[in-house]
């Protein structure tokens, strides 16, 4: 795979970003790429591993390490070294429905599982991925109709990627596949939660007219439970896929709460999706850090999301609160590699200019004629009791809430349904059938497994999919 001692020869080279001062003038994606030479040098650096845990199993848990979707990444690495683009794009859409997204928002488990990563220098293994996907839609993308159809129609619930991955699988099968989306455009938290510049909504839109053009129909504005009745969808088709996503977001339930000015983070970033898309924003009250003091308490990748677009809209300060202990700098590699390590994880949000606290607990929120004006906090030990002399105060104008989604929402779909629910409150349905105790409604993505990545949904959209086709035909030939 790639050059045999190619990793031996050649430094890691990974895309760089436009300077801060630049990017944060526009909503645009500001990732540098590699040139061909430098990206052909990096798959070179593949070493050819006898166990690839970039795409394999972990020796400690027996879970899959690495790629989610099981990316066969040695062999499209080599490809790229050859130069063999065009094949490298074929090996990579057979395991991956959309991978110009996961080249733009996956946190790269495969690259944290590649050996060289035991000397801080993986492969650049998510960089080459969007170059591979990035040529083949330049190339253009054309739909892949099915042979034959089968007769069968099957109803998607859900237009986020799991959703997208599962139609298009069922599509390219033969059935007749209708998603249903409730907003005005298809994508879930790819387009409304995810910012532009993250990634560019045109990319979900190719893909979108893609799958038109092997059949399958979206349906807009169609919040199933609500103006599209649930158990119409169950007598119109032969099957339904429940992927509507981990949309409850966690609460912070304290003194203060009902202030004007405090906000769910998914509340604040599909406003400024919509404005850069220029669709409408229907009667709702603008959300906007312009010319305030923001403090976004929880520290992933939504918190860093709030941060990048907070700075955009012009917020006069951004302070960044985790209640979670500092983790550390570097892990230990013999203790944790292939697996996912906790690590501190710098975003280029991060480092556009934002205060950074770990380990402090909000307490209360107090303000003034209705308005929050500041945070009462304390620092907390590691069992998260509050540490007695630490309390401090902070101004803020506006307060985002960015602390992780508990479980799917339950009013409307799911009650109607009467589907059974697992103990953390999402869908319950296995990895081996997919299916719900509801005959022949299925779940898959975040909804199923709880909040998790883009991959992952992929992963489960195209394992549902597979499951619901060999429940509609005996047998099947999509992959798992």
């Amino acid at each position: 795979m790639g050059k045999v001692t190619g990793f031996l020869e050649i430094e890691r080279e990974d895309r760089d970003y436009q300077p801060v001062a630049d990017r944060v003038k526009h909503w645009r994606e500001f990732v540098l790429p590699l040139p061909e030479k430098e990206l052909r040098d990096q798959a070179a650096r593949c070493m050819d591993c006898g166990v690839p845990y970039c795409h394999g199993t972990s020796r400690i848990t027996g879970a899959p390490t690495g790629c989610p979707v099981n990316n066969q990444i040695p062999d499209w690495n080599d490809l790229v070294y050859r130069g063999n683009w065009e094949e490298a794009a074929r090996n990579l859409h057979s395991t991956n429905n959309f991978p110009e997204f996961t080249g733009r928002v996956c946190p790269a488990p495969c690259e944290a599982s590649c050996t060289l990563n035991i000397d801080e220098n993986p492969v650049t293994i998510k960089t080459i991925e969007c170059e591979i996907a990035d040529r083949a839609i330049a190339q253009g993308l054309k739909p892949d109709k099915p042979q034959r159809k089968t007769g069968k129609k099957v109803a998607v619930v859900g237009s986020g990627p799991a959703g997208l991955a599962c139609a298009q699988q069922l599509a390219r099968a033969g059935h007749e596949v209708h998603v249903y989306e409730r907003w005005a455009k298809a994508g879930g938290l790819l387009r409304y939660g995810i910012p532009d510049f993250k990634m560019e909504k045109i990319h979900v839109d190719r893909r979108v007219e893609q799958m038109q053009g092997e059949g399958v129909v979206f349906h807009y504005n169609a919040h199933v439970g609500v103006s599209v009745p649930a158990d119409k969808l169950l007598k119109e088709h032969d099957a339904v896929v429940l992927t509507g996503g981990s949309e409850k977001p966690r609460d912070l339930p304290i003194p203060g709460r009902e202030l004007k000015g405090i906000h769910f983070a998914m509340d604040f970033l599909p406003q400024q999706n919509r404005r850069v898309s220029k669709e409408p924003q229907g009667k709702v009250d603008p959300i906007l850090a312009t010319d305030k003091k923001v403090v976004i308490i929880g520290g992933g990748d939504t918190g860093s999301d709030c941060i990048g677009t907070s700075i955009r809209q012009g917020a006069t300060s951004v302070t960044n609160f985790e209640i979670m202990p500092e983790p550390p700098e570097h892990e230990n590699k013999m203790l944790t590699w292939p697996d996912w390590p906790l690590k501190l994880r710098i975003s280029s949000s991060h480092e556009e200019g934002v205060a950074r606290e770990f380990a402090v607990l909000t307490q209360k929120f107090t303000g003034e004629n209705g308005q929050v004006k500041r945070l009462h906090c304390t620092h907390v030990d590691e069992k998260f009791k509050p540490v007695s002399g630490t309390e401090f105060e902070v101004e803020a104008d506006l307060v985002l809430l960015a602390m992780g989604f508990v479980h799917p929402v339950h009013e409307g779909m799911l009650k109607t349904l009467n589907v059974a629910l697992d103990q953390r409150g999402n869908v319950s349905a296995d990895t081996a059938a997919y299916q719900t105790s509801v005959p022949k409604v299925f779940a898959a993505g975040d909804m199923r497994r709880g909040q998790s990545l883009v991959v992952w949904a992929i992963r489960e959209g195209r394992q549902a999919a597979h499951a619901v086709d060999k429940f509609l035909m005996g047998s099947t030939l999509l992959p798992r």
